[in-house]
């Protein structure tokens, strides 16, 4: 605790830093990361309703992936899919 109350009274620059832009910057990223949690627990419960109702969560996953990629690419990757494919006789 002593580190911190010097930080807060010493001038904006503490050895270089300057403790409150420092701290802002860290309470901000870690509300970011706070949230982030939450997303993806709100995520994972989407999934859950989609599994139960029927859906393939592993092909919807495939699908937010491709969906992300430009259209450009995700031709690349399906022709040279299909191309391994029938080499493999599939």
């Amino acid at each position: 605790m002593a580190v911190s109350s010097i930080a807060r009274k010493a001038a904006p620059g503490v050895g270089g830093i300057a403790a409150d832009r420092l701290r802002s910057l860290v309470e901000r990223i870690e509300r970011l990361e706070e949230e982030r949690k939450a997303l993806g627990a709100d995520i994972r419960d989407i999934y859950t309703e989609a599994k139960s109702a029927g859906f393939d969560v592993p092909v919807m996953r495939q699908l937010i992936r491709l969906r992300r990629q430009e259209p450009q690419a995700v031709e690349e990757h399906e022709t040279l899919l299909d191309l391994y494919r029938r080499a493999l006789g599939m």
